[in-house]
C-alpha cells in the first residue's frame, strides 16, 4: 500500500476571503490541513493577538473541523528577539495566547520564525548574542507549551538569528523538550551563494533535525539580480526529490504545507509535487 502525500496550504495564500469561501476553496483542492494565521486571514476577528478569546478560537476551529480540515500549524509569527524588552515581552504574550487557545482552535502546534534584531536585514542577526536571545525566548515559550500540552514549532530563515540547520540543531540540544519541534522550509536555507550545493544542505537539514521535524513547508525559489526570489512551486530551482523522499519513506504521513503559491498556480504545483512523490 502506497503512503499518500499529505498536502495543505497556508490559508492566507488564498488572500482574505469569507470563511465559507475559504473552506470551499480548501475542499476544492482537497487540502485536509492548513496553516492558519487568524490575523492574516480574518483581521476583523483580531483587534489584537492577545485579544483572541476561546470563543473566537472555537468559532474558526469548529468551522474547519466540520469541513474535515485540520489546523496543522496555528501561525503566530512574532519577533521573539526584538531588542526592545517591552516589544519582545508583547510578542511572547501574543505567542502564549495562541498556545493557550491552540486546543480551542483544534491545533496542537503553534509556529513562528525567530524574527530580527533590527528592522529587516541586519548582520546583528548572525551573532552569538542573537542566538542566545532565541534560546531565552524559546525556553519561555516551551515552558508555556508544556503547561498546556501543546507544541512550539520554530522555523529557520536565512537572514534570521536561526539561519541554518546546524544552528537549529543547537537550539534543540539547548532545549531538550519534545514540546519544541521544527517547521522545516528548505527554501529558507538557500542563498545566492549556496544554492548550487542545495542537495547537500537539504540532506544535512533532514539528517540533523530528523524526527524533530513536525511540518514541512513547500515553497520554491530562483535567484534574480543576486537575491533569492520566491516563485510558485515547480517554477523554481529547489530540488524537491530529497524532501519528498524523506516525507514518503522516513516520515510517512508527515504534513506538507504549500507556501507562497498563488491560487492561479495551485493545480500545476500540486501535480508537480505529486509526480515527484510518486517517482521517488
Amino acid at each position: 500500500m502506497s503512503i499518500p502525500l499529505h498536502l495543505g496550504i497556508r490559508a492566507h495564500d488564498f488572500t482574505q476571503v469569507p470563511l465559507k469561501d475559504l473552506i470551499e476553496k480548501l475542499q476544492f483542492y482537497n487540502f485536509a490541513h492548513i496553516q492558519f494565521a487568524l490575523k492574516k486571514s480574518f483581521p476583523d476577528s483580531t483587534p489584537s493577538l492577545t485579544a483572541i478569546s476561546p470563543g473566537t478560537a472555537s468559532y474558526y476551529g469548529n468551522a474547519f473541523r466540520q469541513a474535515g480540515i485540520q489546523i496543522a500549524v496555528l501561525g503566530c509569527y512574532v519577533n521573539i528577539v526584538d531588542t526592545n524588552p517591552y516589544k519582545r515581552a508583547q510578542a511572547l504574550a501574543e505567542f502564549n495566547t495562541h498556545l493557550r487557545l491552540a486546543r480551542d482552535f483544534g491545533a496542537s502546534l503553534v509556529g513562528t520564525e525567530t524574527g530580527s534584531m533590527g528592522l529587516g536585514y541586519t548582520t546583528d542577526n548572525f551573532t552569538e548574542e542573537a542566538f542566545q536571545q532565541v534560546v531565552t525566548s524559546v525556553k519561555l515559550m516551551v515552558a508555556e507549551a508544556e503547561r498546556f500540552g501543546v507544541t512550539v514549532g520554530i522555523e529557520a530563515g536565512l537572514h534570521h538569528p536561526l539561519y541554518s540547520a546546524s544552528l537549529t540543531r543547537r537550539l534543540l540540544d539547548e532545549i531538550p523538550s519534545n514540546n519544541l519541534q521544527i517547521i522545516l522550509d528548505c527554501a529558507n536555507l538557500m542563498s545566492p551563494t549556496n544554492y548550487l550545493h542545495q542537495e547537500a544542505i537539504i540532506m544535512e537539514a533532514l539528517k540533523l533535525l530528523g524526527n524533530r521535524i513536525a511540518i514541512i513547508h513547500l515553497k520554491d525559489f530562483i535567484v534574480q539580480d543576486g537575491a533569492i526570489k520566491i516563485v510558485p512551486v515547480g517554477q523554481g530551482w529547489l530540488e524537491f526529490e530529497p524532501i519528498l523522499r524523506y516525507m514518503k519513506y522516513e516520515r510517512p504521513h508527515i504534513q506538507g504545507i504549500l507556501e507562497s503559491t498563488p491560487e492561479s498556480h495551485l493545480r500545476e504545483s500540486i501535480a508537480f509535487l505529486q509526480q515527484i512523490y510518486e517517482e521517488v
